[in-house]
């Protein structure tokens, strides 16, 4: 298995600024997510924050990105 590049990028959560650590491939599957819905990817991490339990962020986006694609 190749070693996957990790992109750091700002986004607005709820009006506050934070960084999140992702690969290129989740960041892709965010942003098709995002356009699919007619919403922005800063509305899409806000509503699936608000949804996370204990979960770290980055983890509960891999894992939301993962179930869109399986529910395809």
């Amino acid at each position: 298995m190749d070693a996957r590049h990790v992109n750091k990028r700002s986004i607005t959560i709820n009006g506050h600024r934070t960084s999140l650590s992702l690969e290129d491939e989740f960041w892709q599957q965010l942003k098709h997510i995002a356009a699919k819905q007619n919403t922005s990817i800063n509305a899409l991490v806000s509503r699936i924050d608000e949804t996370r339990r204990n979960q770290n962020l980055s983890s509960a986006l891999r894992v939301y990105v993962l179930k869109e694609v399986l529910d395809l």
